[in-house]
């Protein structure tokens, strides 16, 4: 459960939502702070660890990471510097992105956190059998204020817990297990947060599942994975099911994603709820099978847009209007967005309002086993922390955990070159500049400078995956055989760049 607001942008008004995104990606209407969306690109400084981070969830001012990994490093640190043990689970300071004392020792690899909306426990899931040499079969509970594993609350489930969320009393989780307390629960159950005890909620999946979260008011729960019916009725991927009973109620948004084929099996990786919507992320096997994201109402299932970019989308992240996606995308030419053959996106933030993307474009590498690089999203409402199995972010040494912030400034446009200029007739030049990138806007200002004299200002789209278009500015009045030096500067509204000067004798 994700429910802190962050309302510092506002989205630009866009008609005619469509189901299926296209036109130019959206930005903030104002730019204040220096950037487009919610956060900034600029990475912000956190530890690392030593591999992958499968799972992340906030806790007030503390980040819960849990993963494969086994030690922790100081940021920009290389892997040989080695660093403190954590054996699959850790905790760091949301401020400064060091770690806590918190490290105790499980047996197995962690797959889902989840903490309960008071801020006062936390829920992890996962392969492991014990936590600090106690029982605790794939499931198991701290207190945030002690970090201390809660005594007698152990539920035994059978196999890995991968799915987790809280709310009110019940513990919702989804994975690869068939019973829970020798009671049968296929992929899905949920046990009381104050006691543990087994619920009868039983949705009766047939298949993994791989994601879970519970509507605002508590009147829905969504569940994604790879399955294709729960209590024997057809229900692909994705469904609504009721809170106390696990039935499932009628989910149109569902029908979005295909039906899996020989060709073609698409699995929801992620969930989030915000406000009255569902955002649903999808990973597909084969060639040009769905990997989008698709948003429905809350309340009635229905489909309100659908993304489809292609590239496996393992987390998702609403804030504010917007939701950050974290993928291995590659083509989004669907969507209007780029096209094959022009690199992957990594890291990416569509608008929750219509889909369509927008300007935010930080990136890491896809490193480790999966490719994907981002697999775990975990936000205090004016953050976002990344975890998965990636190597760099933004070009720098930065393994399995990242995170980036609201601080004022944002990225820089990038400095433009120096202009081209030429007269070949009485009086005139003709100059001409290109385009920059600023990795967390869209639109950019750039000024034309004679000197010390403004002579043209201009708005302009630039994208990282496009190459750089000129613009051309013909200069006219100048008095002839004089030498005049012309400048660009650039702005995204609150930085500015200012490019070298290119002098030119007027004829």
């Amino acid at each position: 459960m994700k429910k802190a607001v962050l309302v510092v942008v506002t989205a630009l008004a866009v008609i005619g939502a469509a189901l299926i995104p296209s036109g130019r990606p959206v930005e903030a209407a104002t730019r204040t702070q220096g950037f487009g969306s919610a956060l900034s690109a600029i990475k912000q400084a956190s530890w690392q660890t030593n591999a992958s981070v499968n799972a992340l969830a906030v806790a007030g001012n503390t980040v819960y990471a849990g993963g494969l990994f086994t030690r922790i490093r100081q940021p920009g640190q290389p892997a040989s510097r080695g660093g403190p043990v954590r054996s699959y689970l850790a905790a760091f300071n949301r401020t400064s992105g060091a770690p806590t004392t918190f490290a105790p020792k499980l047996d197995g690899a962690v797959w889902a956190i989840a903490t309960s909306p008071d801020g006062k426990w936390v829920v992890i899931g996962g392969d492991f059998t014990t936590v600090n040499g106690l029982p605790r079969k794939h499931l198991a509970m701290f207190s945030v204020a002690t970090g201390k594993l809660v005594a007698g609350w152990d539920p035994a489930v059978a196999y890995r817990v991968s799915a987790l969320a809280i709310y009110g009393n019940s513990v919702y989780f989804g994975g690869s297990f068939g019973r829970v307390d020798n009671q049968e629960r296929n992929y899905l159950a949920a046990v009381t947060l104050k006691t543990g005890v087994l619920l009868p909620w039983n949705p009766d999946a047939d298949e993994e599942v791989f994601a879970i979260d519970v509507a605002d008011n508590g009147s829905r729960v969504f569940v994604g994975g790879g399955f294709t019916s729960l209590k024997d009725e057809d229900h692909n991927a994705l469904a609504m099911v009721s809170p106390t009973t696990g039935a499932p109620f009628a989910m149109p948004a569902a029908a979005a994603i295909p039906e899996p084929t020989f060709d073609c099996v698409s699995r929801v990786k992620d969930i989030d709820t915000f406000g009255n919507k569902v955002f649903v992320a999808n990973a597909g096997s084969g060639t040009g099978c769905y990997d989008g994201v698709l948003a429905a109402d809350s309340r009635t299932g229905k489909l309100l847009w659908q993304n489809h970019c292609l590239g496996a989308t393992e987390a998702i992240k609403a804030i504010g209007n917007w939701l950050y996606k974290g993928s291995h995308a590659h083509d989004c030419s669907k969507s209007g967005g780029f096209k094959e053959g022009n690199g992957t996106r990594h890291l990416l933030v569509e608008s929750a309002t219509t889909g369509k993307l927008g300007p935010w474009f930080p990136n890491t590498n896809g490193g480790g086993t999966t490719e994907v690089g981002p697999l775990a999203f975990a936000s205090g409402g004016n953050d976002l922390w990344v975890g998965g199995d990636f190597t760099l972010v933004n070009g720098r040494r930065q393994q399995g955990l990242t995170r980036f912030s609201n601080a004022v400034g944002g990225a820089r446009p990038a400095t433009p070159g120096a202009p081209k200029a030429s007269s070949t007739r009485a009086g005139r030049a003709v100059v001409s500049f290109p385009r920059v990138v600023d990795e967390d806007n869209i639109t950019l200002t750039y000024t034309l400078y004679r000197g010390t004299t403004k002579v043209g200002s201009w708005k302009r789209d630039s994208y990282p995956w496009l190459k750089p278009t000129a613009a051309t500015f013909n200069d006219s009045g100048l008095k002839r055989g004089q030498t005049v030096s012309y400048h660009v500067q650039v702005t995204d509204g609150r930085n500015v760049s200012t490019g070298p000067a290119t002098a030119v004798k007027i004829r």
